[in-house]
C-alpha cells in the first residue's frame, strides 16, 4: 500500500515466481516505463478478498464497477476493452466518467488510474 500511495506511477511489484516469466516481466517493465504502476495480480486478489469497511464510492453503473475492478487489477485500457468487448473510445468515455464520479482531477502529481484502484480497494487516498 505504501508503494501505491507514494509512487502512483512508474513503479511496480511482482512476486518472485512471476518475474521468472519473461513475457510478464517485459510487459510489466514496458508499462512501468509508460508511467503505470504495476502490481502483481495475486496481491490484488488478496486485497480484494480481505474484509473491508462499507464503500464510500459514489454510485457507479454495473459496467463502470466492472471496469474499475479491472483497472484495480492493473489491466490496461486495451486489456479491459478486449475482455469486455468494448471499443477503446467507449471505454475511454467510461473511464472519464469513473474519474469524475470519484472526484479524481487530472494532475501532474498523481496517477488517476492508481488512485481509482485504491478507491476501489477502499484505501483512503490523498487527493490534490
Amino acid at each position: 500500500m505504501r508503494l501505491l500511495k507514494h509512487h502512483p506511477g512508474g513503479a511496480g511489484y511482482l512476486l518472485k515466481d512471476r518475474v521468472l516469466d519473461v513475457l510478464v516481466l517485459v510487459d510489466a517493465l514496458r508499462r512501468i516505463a509508460d508511467g503505470e504502476c504495476v502490481v502483481d495480480p495475486a496481491i490484488v486478489t488478496r486485497l480484494l478478498g480481505r474484509a473491508r469497511p462499507r464503500s464510500s464510492l459514489p454510485k457507479l453503473t454495473d459496467r463502470e464497477g466492472e471496469e474499475l475492478r479491472l483497472m484495480a487489477e492493473g489491466r490496461s485500457n486495451r486489456g479491459i476493452g478486449t475482455r469486455l468487448h468494448m471499443s477503446q473510445k467507449t471505454l475511454e468515455g467510461h473511464v472519464r466518467s469513473i474519474f469524475g464520479k470519484l472526484g479524481l482531477l487530472d494532475s501532474p502529481d498523481g496517477h488517476r488510474r492508481v488512485l481509482a484502484g485504491l478507491a476501489f480497494l477502499y484505501v483512503p487516498v490523498e487527493r490534490s
